[in-house]
């Protein structure tokens, strides 16, 4: 493994609140698009990318999932002053076999990237209904509901499996040491008249480096279960985690977590992209993704009345009695539909350390953000 360049993780835990404090402060969504648009832009982007990549860190925040929103320009900016995130690259198809799809990123925004071999896809299953996509060399792709959305606003089902390859993160089952990444999957469902799209997006660790970033910036203990420190004993303490060596998340569900994150570098990885998340692959100043998707159109699913069969199968799981404290059942996504609608009225709370980081790295580029971050 390569060792010659600043640890993206440690690069994005490494500043601290300063003058903005330890507690959370509401920004527009728009303010903080505009802000992150500039700061792409000074790194070398043009104004169509900067825009996507920004709407899509911001989307994440609004959305709830603050490990995949603004902060991650921390671990951009360095990758690009090393060469190792390359702007403006756009998805290019390698090869076309049947249903099988191969594209590559040339180490591009993969929210670029992403999204442009999405839509490549998407068009194969409008015309064939099927369409077996493999991405390749693609810098980190972002939240991966985002192209589930994209499928299920298109009519599609989207399957995907991603392998992340950087320094590993993950302990296998009893395992005491880091060797996988956060490997997430994302199945997506479209709407129907009486059931919004279905999008289950999750990692196979049981929480993202991201979300320990976001505590360590709070100040706060991660919940028990979730990490080992660097002796392999459990902790509650999100800084192991940016330290060298560094500590391990434990897999989702033990064994079955590890079970689908080994799968997700099988499929994305070692079947998909020649790029596993073996010491080979992994530079220390990078975060790669690969992805292995099956987007299809369920209309030729061989089942015309999927969607009155999809609409019964929701109403009967929504109709079961509910837990003390809970109001009702919730359907994948539905909580970050309502978080959106609940930041995009109250701005997205944005901590002291997250907000000095956007501050710093605008002013290393002679941005002044203050008055878009305020």
């Amino acid at each position: 493994m390569t060792e010659t360049h600043k640890d993206p993780f440690a690069a994005a835990a490494s500043f601290t609140a300063g003058v903005y404090g330890t507690g959370l402060r509401p920004v527009r969504a728009e303010r903080l698009a505009e802000a992150a648009r500039r700061l792409l832009q000074a790194a070398g982007s043009e104004a169509s990318e900067a825009a996507v990549v920004a709407d899509h860190l911001v989307e994440a925040n609004l959305r709830g999932h603050d490990s995949h929103g603004v902060g991650m320009l921390a671990m951009y900016m360095p990758a690009i002053a090393a060469g190792l995130l390359r702007p403006n690259r756009h998805a290019t198809v390698i090869g076309r076999s049947g249903p099988f799809l191969a594209v590559g990123g040339d180490s591009g925004y993969g929210q670029v990237i992403a999204r442009e071999a999405t839509e490549l896809a998407i068009e194969q299953a409008r015309q064939d209904g099927l369409a077996v996509l493999s991405l390749r060399d693609s810098h980190h792709i972002g939240r991966v509901g985002s192209y589930g959305e994209q499928c299920s606003g298109a009519g599609m089902v989207m399957l995907a499996f991603v392998n992340v390859v950087t320094r590993p993160a993950v302990a296998p089952h009893d395992g005491t040491r880091p060797r996988l990444g956060t490997n997430p999957i994302c199945i997506a469902v479209p709407a129907t008249q009486a059931t919004p799209a279905l999008i289950l997006d999750f990692a196979t660790s049981a929480v993202a480096v991201g979300k320990c970033r976001v505590a360590m910036g709070k100040g706060q203990e991660m919940a028990p279960g979730l990490l080992l420190d660097q002796q392999g004993d459990p902790t509650r303490d999100p800084g192991v985690m940016f330290q060298d060596p560094s500590g391990a998340l434990l897999p989702l569900g033990g064994h079955k977590g590890f079970g689908l994150a080994l799968m997700c570098d099988v499929l994305a990885g070692a079947l998909a992209s020649a790029m596993p998340g073996t010491p080979s692959h992994q530079d220390s100043g990078r975060v790669m993704n690969n992805m292995f998707a099956i987007v299809f159109d369920p209309a030729r699913g061989g089942n015309a009345q999927w969607a009155a069969d999809l609409d019964e199968l929701v109403a009967y799981v929504r109709d079961t009695p509910t837990a003390p404290g809970a109001e009702a059942i919730q359907m994948p996504g539905e909580p970050e539909t309502r978080t959106r609608r609940q930041r995009l009225a109250d701005g997205i709370p944005l901590d002291g350390a997250t907000l000095a980081m956007l501050d710093s790295l605008g002013r290393e580029r002679g941005l002044a953000l203050g008055d878009l971050l305020a």
